[in-house]
C-alpha cells in the first residue's frame, strides 16, 4: 500500500465515519508498513509474538546479523544456540524451523500464498505450528498488502477502536467486525490508522 493509497482510503473513510475524520485531524496519516513476502516476513511475525515492538525490532536485527542471508536453508542450518542468542525462545526456534522446513519442501510457497484467497492464506498458515489467525492476517496486511484485512484479535487494534468509538470495553472479533463493516473495502487501511492512533492519540 502506497502513502497516496492510504491517504485516499482514509479520506474516503472519514467521509463515512465522523470518528475517523476527527481522529485524522488529531494524529494525521500513518506510514505504510509493507514487508517483502516470504520466509523472512513470516519469521518476523513469529519474532514479534508476545514481545514489545522494540524487543521484536532488536531480535530481528540480531537475527539478520546471525543468519545472513535469511533463507529457510540457512535458518535450518543455524544451531539452536545461535537462534536462542538472538532472542528466540525454545518454542519460537521450533516454530521457525517448522516454517523453514515447510518452505524448503514446497509445502508452503510464497507465490501460491500471494495468489490465494484470504481464507486460503489463513488455512495454509494456521496449519503450521506457531502461526495463528492473527499471524496470517498480519502477513496478508503487511506482505500481501491486502487493504481489507481486519486483524480483529490484535490488542492494540482493540484498544484503539475502543478509544475511537468511546466504548467501555475492548471489542472482541464479533463485535469489532460489526463496528467496522461500513469500512469495507479499506478495513486493513483503517487497521494501519488505528495502530497509528493508538500510539499518537492525546
Amino acid at each position: 500500500m502506497t502513502p497516496d493509497f492510504i491517504r485516499e482510503s482514509l479520506d474516503a473513510l472519514g467521509k463515512r465515519d465522523a470518528d475517523i475524520a476527527k481522529a485524522l485531524g488529531l494524529v494525521g496519516y500513518p506510514e505504510p508498513r509493507n514487508r517483502e513476502p516470504g520466509f523472512g516476513a513470516l519469521l518476523n511475525i513469529v519474532a514479534a509474538q508476545q514481545v514489545s515492538t522494540a524487543s521484536a525490532s532488536a531480535i530481528r536485527a540480531r537475527l539478520l546479523a546471525a543468519v545472513d542471508p535469511l533463507t529457510p536453508e540457512n535458518f535450518l542450518a543455524a544451531s539452536d544456540v545461535t537462534l536462542r542468542a538472538v532472542g528466540f525462545s525454545r518454542r519460537k526456534v521450533e516454530y521457525g524451523r517448522g516454517i523453514a522446513e515447510a518452505m524448503r519442501s514446497g509445502l508452503l510457497d510464497a507465490e501460491r500464498l500471494a495468489a490465494a484467497s484470504d481464507d486460503e492464506v489463513v488455512a495454509a498458515l494456521t496449519a503450521l505450528r506457531g502461526l495463528g489467525r492473527w499471524s496470517a492476517e498480519i502477513y496478508m496486511l503487511f506482505s500481501l498488502r491486502r487493504p481489507d484485512v481486519w486483524p480483529a484479535e490484535d490488542l492494540a487494534i482493540q484498544e484503539a477502536l475502543r478509544r475511537l468509538k468511546g466504548l467501555e470495553l475492548r471489542p472482541a472479533r464479533a463485535a469489532s467486525e460489526i463496528i467496522v463493516e461500513s469500512w469495507r473495502p479499506w478495513r486493513g487501511v483503517a487497521a494501519l490508522f488505528l495502530w497509528h492512533y493508538y500510539k499518537g492519540a492525546p
